[in-house]
């Protein structure tokens, strides 16, 4: 059975930072792409961040300059690491794994998701 599991969500101040991870367990994801939605009280889920199967990265706008996306194939884990942390960026942050190895901006190219994650950023 696939599970995906984040960590590392919290409350912080604007400006701080945070390293979210995504354990997956049950099979290997190393030929397949994976990502980072999130998803704002009252608004759409949308796309944060990707990883293909051959390490390129994608981002949205607003995390460009402050989000890095990684993996560690062999432990089977992503991670999305967080600076300068906005008040916009509070949401439930999603992992997933895509169906191919590309990456995309769209959820319905992932099949897999974990349960997520809060992030809170206050003032």
């Amino acid at each position: 059975q696939v599970q995906l599991v984040e960590s590392g969500g919290g409350l912080v101040q604007t400006g701080d930072s945070l390293r979210l991870s995504c354990a997956a367990s049950g099979r290997t994801f190393n030929n397949k792409s994976m990502g980072w939605f999130r998803q704002a009280p009252g608004k759409e889920r949308e796309f944060v961040a990707a990883i293909s199967s051959g390490g390129s990265t994608t981002y949205v706008d607003s995390g460009k300059g402050r989000f890095t996306i990684s993996r560690d194939n062999p432990k089977n884990t992503m991670y999305l690491q967080m600076t300068s942390l906005k008040q916009e960026d509070t949401a439930v942050y999603y992992c997933a794994v895509g169906l191919y190895g590309g990456y995309s901006y769209y959820s319905s190219a992932y099949n897999y998701w974990g349960q997520g994650t809060q992030v809170t950023v206050s003032s």
